[in-house]
């Protein structure tokens, strides 16, 4: 199954990226040898694949961000593969289950995204001097606002789901996605380092083993296509030792492009467009 092949299959549709939690800053190192899907956007551009980086202040509330990429969506006629990182993909979700836009979407791909919640922005909120500092920082850098980190707690996001559930299961039913998720005491990297005392940490507190930042059972969504690989929290966005980000993109494409047309079939009458994320406290 060669590249070509693969893009032949695709014809017709485009690619979507939604970044993470500070992803547009990491994307701006660049030039200095810091990698965000830049590997991946350059094997979709070679390609010849339509491909956008939605443009998200990620540290925006998640509601305001799928608002964005509903936007992306309703923006051109062709079918749309949404890729999303970390708190992207919580956003591609929130904007899949809005009325009519599964129906524009070819598949979904979350990497690394904590449907439930990181216990560390749990531990991040508890301290109120470093919510200020985030809130700060985020506003000055154009990125959002602290809010955007409130909606990572287990808190927001178990409520958002179990409020949600019927609507995310009959997503799953109708629309090929996946849910990717990795475990950093699985990896050798040394560069994953900084994401080791993390790790270790949630599992201390009964999250079990995750990727520094996400655990893994947040990430994977039942009733989804689940793959548990090794490494941090951007193993599966970034160049590096035992590292291939441009090839976990292309083994999910291909699950998206031999899916049976009745899997993109949109179940009717369409679910409730989702309520926003609860307010803080």
């Amino acid at each position: 199954m060669t590249d070509a092949a693969l893009a032949e299959r695709l014809a017709g549709s485009r690619v979507l990226l939604c970044y993470g939690l500070l992803g547009e800053v990491i994307a701006g190192l660049a030039p200095v040898g810091l990698d965000y899907m830049g590997a991946q956007l350059a094997w979709l551009r070679g390609l010849g694949m339509p491909v956008q980086v939605v443009k998200l202040p990620t540290a925006a509330p998640v509601g305001v961000n799928a608002g964005r990429i509903a936007a992306a969506l309703l923006a051109d006629s062709r079918p749309a593969i949404l890729v999303g990182h970390s708190k992207g993909g919580l956003e591609a979700l929130d904007a899949l289950l809005r009325p009519g836009m599964a129906a524009r979407c070819r598949g979904f791909i979350a990497l690394q995204a904590p449907f439930l919640g990181s216990p560390v922005a749990d531990a991040l909120l508890a301290r109120r001097r470093v919510l200020m500092a985030v809130h700060h920082l985020a506003r000055l850098s154009r990125l959002g606002t602290g809010r955007g980190l409130r909606d990572l707690t287990t808190a927001t996001r178990q409520a958002w789901m179990g409020a949600h559930a019927a609507q995310v299961a009959a997503l799953l039913a109708a629309l090929p996605v996946a849910t990717l998720a990795s475990d950093i005491e699985q990896a050798g990297d040394w560069r994953e380092l900084a994401y080791r005392p993390l790790a270790r940490w949630m599992r201390a507190q009964g999250a079990g083993p995750g990727d520094g930042l996400v655990p893994v059972a947040s990430a994977l969504l039942p009733g989804a296509r689940q793959r548990l690989l090794p490494g941090g929290h951007r193993a599966l966005v970034a160049r590096g030792p035992g590292r291939d980000p441009v090839g976990v993109l292309r083994a999910e494409l291909w699950h998206i492009a031999e899916a049976p047309p009745a899997a993109m079939a949109i179940p009717s009458p369409l679910p409730p467009s989702p309520a926003p994320h609860p307010p803080p406290p």
